[in-house]
Parts: structure tokens; sequence; C-alpha cells
């Protein structure tokens, strides 16, 4: 007879224990944890106010070189660009708001000098038309998927 010593060890298969947090609290974790992220890096925590060169910077960024097809002033080397350069800091030396000076080049070169487009508007169509054709799809689909799961229901209980 084999001893204690010598018998294998049977080991009862793991239990599953079930959690004791909510189901809902993973994806409500998820979410805050993703926009905690996501206000730090928006720079919603910064505490300071963007100095002259950082505010030229930032506009550089945003105003399309006059004589250029897609650049920027702050990527552009042209007279044109150059000018506007200089203005931008005469205008932020001077005290003028962001938008002041974005208002100033929009009257002085049309609304094609900026690079982003208002939010207002006719355009903002063009942004929020394709999140509302998403959703509708998805509406749709959805739809379709209940009707379809509902007639192989019907189909099932009509088979003896």
């Amino acid at each position: 007879m084999p001893t204690d010593l010598e018998r294998p060890a049977v080991h009862a298969p793991p239990r599953r224990r079930r959690s004791a947090l909510p189901r809902w609290l993973s994806p409500v974790a998820l979410v805050a944890v993703l926009t905690i992220a996501l206000l730090i890096g928006g720079g919603a925590f910064s505490g300071h106010a963007p100095t002259d060169q950082e505010r030229a910077a930032s506009l550089e960024a945003q105003i399309r070189c006059p004589s250029c097809e897609d650049l920027s002033v702050a990527q552009s080397s042209t007279s044109s660009a150059i000018a506007v350069r200089h203005q931008i800091a005469a205008m932020i030396a001077a005290g003028q708001s962001d938008q002041a000076i974005e208002s100033s080049l929009v009257a002085r070169y049309g609304g094609t000098i900026l690079l982003k487009p208002p939010d207002s508007g006719l355009t903002s169509i063009v942004w929020i038309l394709p999140a509302v054709a998403g959703a509708g799809a998805l509406v749709i689909l959805g739809v379709l998927f209940w009707r379809r799961s509902q007639d192989l229901a019907r189909l099932r209980e009509e088979q003896p």
C-alpha cells in the first residue's frame, strides 16, 4: 500500500469567487481614469498664464500664411508670413487678446487666414453631421439586430 508520501496530491478545482464589486463599477472607473488623464494632458490644471512668446507661437501655428497654400505663418519663411508674425507680436505687446488678434487678421485677409475653422455657423455642421450620421447608423443597426433576434425567437417557438 502506498503511504501518504507516495500518493499523488489531489487538488480540488479552484472555486470561482464572485467579485465583491458591482458590475457597473469597472466601466465607471475606466471613464473616470480617462477623464482625469484627458484633463491633465489638456493642461486643465496648469496654474500659470501663457507668456507672450507662448501666445505668439500658438497664434502663429493657427494662422495661415497669406501667400502659401497650406502652411502656417510659423512654418513659412515668405515675406508675407514674416509680416504677419511681426503684426501678431506687436498686437500681443499692445495687450490685445487672442480673439481680437484673430478678428483683426480675418478682417484684413479674410476667413481663409485661419487654419482652424470657426466653431460656429455653418461650419459647425461639418463637425456635427458625421457624429449624428454615425449615431443614426448605430441605432438602425441595433434595430435590425433586435428584429432579427425576435424573428429567430418566433421561429423557434413555431418548431415542434
